[in-house]
């Protein structure tokens, strides 16, 4: 390679040497208020929200259900602006409509304009979550590193569930479901509005301009056999978490527990899923992320698949569940690490909204599908058709480390 050729190919990589560590704790923050506002904050506010609207639960979810495939719908076209132009503007635009869409929530009085919101709402979860975060610590952050900074956001966003459930639910106690709302708009607006807007100021985009032969376009995935079985895989594995993350407390008081046993034993779900993505972390200095992603996926369909068998005893339970959550939080630190594997950082975040999509309405979808099935199939055979597909979702990960990716 000549040295202009060198040097706009280190101009195009952003000549990344070390980790912006204000940026990677700026995004922990507000990836952990973003999914703790726009996504779990939901299922404290479903109740109360559904009274005072007098709509059915099921009516009221599909609004969230409406909000994911929004959000998968605009996972290509934010990735190219993120590509083009850095995340500071998208981010920042997207935490000012998210402060927005849930002040506007809180004065929803039907099923349209609730609907409405959270068109808005999807809007901004696909501005403000993980694809754009990791699209900014490609970067900003050397290759190196980006695996601990990665880690480091997935971590502390793996918390958002366990912050904001309860913080809602203690909202909505004193002060009712509307001025909940409220206060989590403020949240939103006070911390991420600023930290977006000033911290992320200097941060660039993935795709700078360079001349057209240096130039490799993201197109080029969809020539390549290999993304299509990533795609599939992740397809499979994120119908089958959101099916056992619906469903599961339903199936395990139909194993004969309690209540309340059940709900602890699915809590092991989010608890290991921090230890799983350590594991995922530390392997991946020894073996090539491909191979720890399909070996843990497959694992966690043969320990899901067991449940029938062994789950009627809290220990069977608890040995099953703990097995399949080490694997829970896996896609989120491995996707990244994959794609940047498989095809370099040029036009990485276009490249993982192509891969967002599908894998975003799978999730939103899946559940609703289990739902009709479970009526007509029962539980049981639902279950093990979850653990199958993890197992396929690891096999057919497996296989694209034999598969060149195509050429640009």
């Amino acid at each position: 390679m000549n040295r202009a050729a060198a040097t706009a190919t280190s101009l195009a990589s952003g000549d990344r040497r070390g980790t912006r560590r204000e940026v990677v704790a700026a995004l922990s923050i507000t990836t952990t208020i973003g999914y703790g506002v726009l996504y779990y904050a939901f299922s404290a506010l479903l109740a109360p929200m559904s009274h005072d609207l007098q709509i059915s639960t099921t009516v009221a979810t599909g609004a969230l259900t409406t909000a994911v495939l929004v959000s998968a719908a605009m996972a290509i076209p934010v990735g190219r602006r993120l590509d083009a132009y850095g995340g500071h503007g998208v981010m920042t635009i997207g935490s000012i409509l998210a402060t927005l869409a849930v002040l506007a929530w809180s004065q929803v009085q039907n099923t349209a304009q609730l609907y409405a919101v959270f068109v808005a709402i999807g809007a901004a979860s696909a501005m403000v979550l993980y694809q754009p975060a990791f699209a900014i610590i490609v970067a900003v952050t050397a290759p190196a590193k980006r695996a601990n900074a990665l880690l480091s956001i997935t971590l502390v966003a793996g918390f958002a569930s366990s912050i904001f459930i309860p913080l809602t639910g203690q909202l909505i106690e004193a002060a009712g479901w509307r001025q909940a709302l409220i206060a989590l708009a403020g949240i939103v607006a006070v911390i991420t509005v600023p930290v977006h807007a000033f911290v992320l100021g200097r941060t660039q985009p993935t795709a700078p301009r360079i001349s057209h032969h240096l130039r490799r376009s993201p197109a080029r995935v969809i020539r390549d056999l290999g993304f299509w079985l990533i795609a599939a895989a992740f397809v499979l594995h994120s119908a089958a978490l959101a099916v056992l993350a619906v469903h599961l407390v339903t199936y395990l008081t139909q194993l004969g527990h309690t209540p309340t046993t059940a709900a602890g034993l699915t809590g092991l779900l989010g608890l290991l899923s921090v230890t799983g993505r350590v594991i995922t972390t530390v392997a991946k200095r020894w073996l090539p992320i491909t191979l720890i992603a399909a070996t843990i996926i497959a694992l966690q369909g043969v320990a899901i698949a067991l449940l029938p068998f062994i789950g009627q005893s809290i220990a069977g339970a608890a040995t099953s569940l703990g097995l399949f959550g080490l694997g829970f939080g896996v896609a989120s630190i491995a996707t990244p690490a994959i794609l940047l594997d498989r095809y370099g950082d040029q036009g990485y975040a276009t490249i993982a909204g192509i891969l967002g999509t599908p894998t975003t309405i799978s999730r939103a979808t899946a559940p609703l599908a289990a739902a009709a099935l479970a009526t007509t199939i029962g539980y049981r055979p639902l279950i093990l058709a979850a653990g199958a597909a993890c197992v396929i979702a690891g096999a057919a990960l497996a296989l694209t480390q034999h598969l060149p990716p195509e050429a640009t």
